[in-house]
């Protein structure tokens, strides 16, 4: 090769390395790469506002920061597309394509449905519920439920709840005789509890709670939890609210997708989405006992009196769990099925914890009387 031809190659490459330099010196300072559209997600919570809202946009802050720019999930408040109690079908059909709510807002489907978060009290905690869904078998039995309905959904679980007060009363109750014949405000399985221990049951949505207890419609009613109820007004129609009861002791959170569009994400987006449920567990669990305990001091300085439910109260309660459970069970084997699913995991979980758990009540006394 002559002298002049390695001269001109020479020209050449370096005339060509200063171009493809250019070229991608320009594609540094404005990429043509194309980005593909997130996954818009419509969801529609049983929420018009206050905490359970402020809940159901904490789950889905997490998925987005989770997942970047790959999911977009639009939260709507309660009835912005259907009425709560047409999410779940609004869902299946994938009117909605995600919902935030409680199983027993879909209680007239199958009584079976309040057993996953609303059921009798073996002695557990929402916690232990939860670890029922997650390890003793509990979402393979939900996901039975939701095939024999031929419901196409997706759904995760959490946000262990306190136990709901029994609530708003005219007076105080100091004997379950109190409460023969008294108009009463619950939900799910609740329901036939109560009226089995005599009482008359009107199922409402939370917001209407308070205009019916103002108005004479019910005579006592609960939501879930001092925040709400605040929010509520309750403390405006009553006096004397009482804590602890295990008509609904244990209850948590559905997030709920339609199958096919869950099914149609990758598999590191359908992850996100659960696991994003699994971190909001534990937030909720932190940021709401604190805000109820707030409120609670709020609501005895607005004159309310703050009662712990009586033990023969709810002596009567379970006594009447036993009857329901028992006569459903009877005309229903896949209830049955559920209940003594519950009873296996929480007789040997319950049986460890009762064991090694001190008495936390011991200790509070004894630094704060």
């Amino acid at each position: 090769m002559s002298k002049k031809t390695t001269a001109s190659r020479r020209k050449f490459l370096k005339s060509a390395g200063l171009a493809a330099g250019g070229v991608a010196v320009a594609g540094v300072a404005a990429p043509s790469i194309a980005r593909a559209e997130p996954t818009v997600m419509k969801m529609q919570a049983a929420w018009g506002g206050g905490i359970f809202l402020e809940n159901a946009k904490s789950y889905v802050d997490r998925v987005h920061a989770m997942a970047g720019k790959d999911i977009k999930i639009d939260l709507l408040a309660v009835n912005s597309v259907v009425k709560t109690s047409q999410m779940q079908d609004a869902v299946h059909r994938g009117v909605l394509d995600a919902a935030h709510y409680v199983p027993a807002y879909w209680y007239s489907k199958s009584k079976s449905a309040s057993l996953f978060g609303t059921g009798p009290c073996f002695g557990w905690s929402s916690q232990e519920v939860l670890g029922w869904i997650h390890y003793g078998g509990g979402l393979e039995l939900f996901n039975e439920l939701m095939g024999g309905l031929g419901l196409n959904v997706v759904s995760f679980f959490n946000s262990p709840m306190p136990a709901q007060p029994l609530g708003w009363f005219k007076e105080q109750i100091k004997d379950a005789k109190q409460m023969d014949g008294l108009k009463y405000r619950t939900v799910g399985l609740a329901a036939d509890v109560l009226l089995e221990m005599g009482m008359s049951v009107v199922q409402l949505p939370g917001g209407e709670i308070q205009p019916a207890m103002k108005s004479g419609l019910i005579d006592a009613a609960e939501f879930n939890n001092p925040t709400s109820d605040r929010d509520f007004g309750m403390q405006d129609v009553s006096k004397h609210y009482h804590l602890a009861s295990f008509h609904q002791s244990q209850e948590f959170f559905e997030v709920t997708f339609n199958k096919g569009k869950f099914e149609g994400l990758p598999g590191e987006l359908q992850a996100i989405l659960k696991y994003a449920s699994e971190a909001e567990n534990s937030n909720f669990y932190w940021h709401n006992t604190k805000r109820y305990a707030e409120d609670l001091e709020k609501l005895k300085g607005q004159g309310v009196n703050v009662y712990r439910t009586p033990d023969s109260v709810m002596v009567e309660q379970l006594k009447a769990w036993d009857i329901v459970v028992d006569r459903i069970s009877a005309e229903d084997p896949f209830f049955a099925k559920v209940i003594a699913s519950q009873k296996a995991y929480a007789k040997e979980v319950m049986n460890y914890l009762n064991l090694n758990q001190p008495d936390y009540k011991l200790a509070y006394n004894h630094h704060f009387g």
